[in-house]
Formats: C-alpha cells, sequence, structure tokens
C-alpha cells in the first residue's frame, strides 16, 4: 500500500448499495472511511471526522453536492472528487467554482475511483512540497507558493487550491506549451487523456479569474502561461 493508506475518506452518496460498495473497496485498500448520506449529514460527519479526501455525489436529498462542497471548503480546504449522473459542463464548471478537484462520471469503475482517490492525495502531498518554491513574478502576475496567494495587478485574486496549483504548474515553464495529458498527469497526479476535459474546465476557470488573455492555447496539444497578456 501507498504512503495514502490508512487516510480518511468521506464517501457522500444517496444511494444506500453504491455509497456500501464504494465504501468496503476503499476499505479494502486500507483507508478509514466514514459515510454520510445526504447533504446536511455530510456537513456533520465532516465537522466530526476531519477527513482527508470526501468523494461527493452532486444529487443529495436536504442540499445537493455543490452546496455540500461550499460549505465544507468554507471551513478547511479538503480534496473533493464529485461523483456526477451528467458529463455536462455546466455542471462541472460549478463543481469546480465551489472547490472540488476532479470529477467521475456514473456508472464508473471502482478501480478508477479508487486510483483516482490515491492521486489526489498524493497530489495534496506534492501541493506541500511545491510551498517551498519561491515566489513567482511574471509581469504583473505575482505568485508566493509558500503562502499559496496570487496577485494580478496589486490586486489579490483568490483561487481555489486546484487552480492555485494548475497556475503553479504552468508558472514552473512560462511561455512553455504543456500538454493536456501532462497537466493532468502533473497536477492531478493521474496520466491518460481521461482527465482532459477536467483540465480544460480549469483553465476556463483560472481564466476566468486571472485574465482570459494569460493562458495561451495551442489548439491540439495544449496551454502555456504568457508572462505578458497579448497587446501589452
Amino acid at each position: 500500500m501507498g504512503s495514502e493508506a490508512g487516510r480518511r475518506i468521506l464517501v457522500v452518496e444517496d444511494e444506500p448499495v453504491i455509497n456500501q460498495a464504494v465504501t468496503d473497496r476503499l476499505r479494502g485498500s486500507g483507508y478509514d472511511v466514514v459515510q454520510a448520506w445526504d447533504g446536511p449529514g455530510a456537513v456533520t460527519v465532516f465537522s466530526d471526522t476531519a477527513p482527508d479526501l470526501v468523494l461527493l455525489d452532486v444529487m443529495l436529498p436536504g442540499f445537493d453536492g455543490h452546496e455540500v462542497c461550499r460549505r465544507i471548503q468554507a471551513r478547511r480546504p479538503v480534496p473533493v472528487l464529485m461523483l456526477t449522473a451528467r458529463d455536462d459542463e455546466a455542471d462541472i464548471l460549478v463543481g469546480l467554482g465551489v472547490g472540488a478537484d476532479d470529477y467521475l462520471t456514473k456508472p464508473f469503475r471502482m478501480r478508477e475511483l479508487v486510483a483516482r482517490v490515491g492521486a489526489l492525495l498524493r497530489r495534496v502531498d506534492r501541493a506541500m512540497e511545491l510551498a517551498t518554491q519561491s515566489s513567482s513574478d511574471l509581469g504583473d502576475l505575482r505568485i508566493d507558493a509558500a503562502a499559496r496567494r496570487v496577485w494580478v495587478a496589486d490586486a489579490e485574486v483568490h483561487l481555489t487550491p486546484t487552480e492555485f496549483d494548475l497556475l503553479l504548474c504552468l508558472a514552473a515553464s512560462p511561455g512553455v506549451v504543456l500538454t493536456r495529458e501532462n497537466l493532468y498527469a502533473e497536477v492531478w497526479g493521474w496520466p491518460g487523456a481521461s482527465g482532459t476535459r477536467t483540465v480544460d474546465s480549469h483553465v476556463k476557470a483560472l481564466r476566468a479569474k486571472i485574465g482570459a488573455d494569460r493562458v495561451r492555447t495551442v489548439h491540439g496539444v495544449g496551454y502555456a502561461l504568457e508572462t505578458v497578456p497579448p497587446g501589452e
């Protein structure tokens, strides 16, 4: 088992059969698992048990997974893997906007779910290592890796943990085009083409916060961080 084994995971799913199947599989992989079946219960269990990661269904009784994610992230930043029955970009962007890190579309394979969980936990560990990096100044874009803070033209920009890690990865090689597959492997720790839409959605959210022209798209390849937006 990897270093992620023994970490605590909160599984939030209102369908009892799915909830128990996911719980059993994760426990079999060495994780400590706690469960919730609705929105209010998820927030309560999160506060009571302090999990290291949350598996969160979007459609829940009480209030939905997006509201759960918003409330728990306000209490303590934690990696969240959303489970959704709809592969719809609008829904995905809402989830990312409230702090979700990644998503899986139902029906999913248990093997992939366990792998995504492990990858997200390893990403958290890598983020702690990256925090030792010094600040970066790219034009009027300033990144403080240790404090995990970003400024654009002296105005602070508030990024989700994953948006910050994505920006930090792009900023490590300014002007260099990084493939979507490489970004997914580096930021999410999960190699393969299956996560390229996750990358695209996070880039779209990042552009909305730091400026659309700061992240250049190379169609069919990937993205590059511009040190100075075009036209300046």
